[in-house]
């Protein structure tokens, strides 16, 4: 059982901010290469202007199309030998694949070095669940609300470190340099992280197939899953395009990567101060209310990307969009950790995660396949429509009593 006594009222805490400087280190690590990436492509030899929209969805979905299926694996394997070496896994898995990626030839080894990374992270999920599993259940929104700022935070020093280091060193050195962050991760990571609440290797465990069949017959757990899956697949439609976007405000420098991984990082600003934000707010309105709230700002601000032409009208867009964004994941998985057993709770939450990763790679592959048929400016309308049916979903489904009412209470 989780620990509750007053010598170790504070233990979740510790272990709390021990993890979230991993996530963060994590995150700055992965996102370096995230607004540069579509122009490494070009740099492989790819020059034609539909052929790099296409190529930058499908290199930036690789990770996530393998990652559907393996992450409940880990998930599974994680409620049976401990979610902290699993996660521990995933960093140095992390590591290892950009070490590949740097070292790519031509689009088809990036490719498939991003494949080859999907197989082996997963580190994201891997913390969540270590960290939902190891918190009281009263302090579970607030807890992933945290980590989630970590997340954010992440994006927010990533795209600047990365851009600058690309305009400097050229876009290889990033991967090296990502690379070792990630392998000095797990260092810290295995040392200063506990798992307090201990799973039990000896009692029964449920398969992975039974932790689907739990998800699919459970109301709650497949309609928050969707939910999951839309507000994944809002974030991912622009995200392969952005660079090529911000291209189109014609900024005449030679830090354009620089300049792009500001404006690019700038929705981590408030997405890492929100969350928390948010956790607290759903005790006093509920979680149905704050999501609902989170997804109009989210779609709102998306769909006016398609109207901006003014480079400076993207900071407060981007700005009110990370805002919003931090009341939709954190507060879902929140919804399903407070909802489903300890013993299984690694499990389902890596079925949730795997909803997330099946909405990016789709959002991912789609957003560079529409900008390409259409124009880059197309893919924010999308996304703005999926954080806007998340809305329309919820207040439908709420009208049915004693199925969703999950969303307008919040348990404490």
């Amino acid at each position: 059982m989780i620990r509750s006594s007053k010598n170790n009222i504070e233990y979740w805490k510790k272990n709390l901010i021990f993890i979230w400087v991993s996530q963060f280190l994590g995150m700055v690590a992965m996102s370096a290469v995230t607004p540069f990436l579509p122009l490494y492509i070009r740099h492989l030899g790819v020059v034609e202007p539909h052929q790099i929209s296409t190529w930058s969805g499908l290199v930036f979905a690789g990770p996530f199309l393998v990652s559907f299926f393996i992450t409940p694996l880990w998930g599974n394997l994680g409620d049976k030998y401990g979610r902290k070496i699993i996660t521990l896994r995933a960093i140095l898995g992390l590591a290892i694949a950009q070490i590949l990626v740097g070292f790519s030839q031509d689009v088809y080894q990036l490719f498939l070095s991003r494949v080859f990374q999907g197989a082996l992270s997963g580190f994201i999920p891997a913390a969540l669940a270590l960290v939902a599993s190891n918190t009281p259940k009263e302090k579970t929104a607030y807890a992933l609300g945290v980590l989630q700022t970590a997340t954010a935070s992440g994006t927010i020093f990533g795209p600047l470190i990365g851009g600058f280091l690309a305009d400097l060193f050229g876009f290889r050195a990033v991967f090296f340099v990502v690379s070792a962050t990630l392998f000095l991760t797990a260092i810290f990571f295995s040392i200063y992280v506990k798992e307090y609440n201990q799973v039990d290797k000896n009692a029964p465990k449920d398969s992975l197939i039974d932790n689907w069949k739990y998800v699919i017959s459970n109301k709650i757990m497949l309609f928050t899953s969707i939910m999951i899956f839309l507000a994944a697949l809002g974030v991912s439609i622009p995200r392969p395009i952005f660079a090529l976007y911000f291209e189109t405000f014609k900024i005449n420098s030679i830090y354009f990567a620089t300049i792009t991984g500001i404006v690019y990082s700038i929705i981590g600003v408030t997405n890492s101060i929100s969350p928390p934000w948010w956790g607290k707010k759903s005790i006093l309105i509920g979680y149905k209310k704050v999501i609902i709230y989170s997804a109009i700002i989210s779609g709102l601000m998306d769909i006016s990307h398609f109207f901006i032409y003014n480079m400076w009208l993207l900071f407060p867009a981007r700005a009110l969009l990370g805002f919003g964004l931090g009341g939709l994941a954190p507060i879902m998985f929140a919804v399903m950790s407070e909802n489903v057993p300890q013993a299984k709770k690694g499990g389902v939450l890596s079925i949730a995660s795997s909803f997330q990763i099946l909405g990016s790679s789709l959002g991912l592959m789609g957003g560079g396949y529409i900008a390409g048929l259409t124009n880059l400016r197309v893919p924010f309308l999308l996304s703005g429509v999926c954080y806007l049916s998340i809305m329309f979903f919820i207040i439908e489904k709420h009208k049915i009593k004693n199925v969703f009412n999950i969303f307008s209470n919040h348990h404490t």
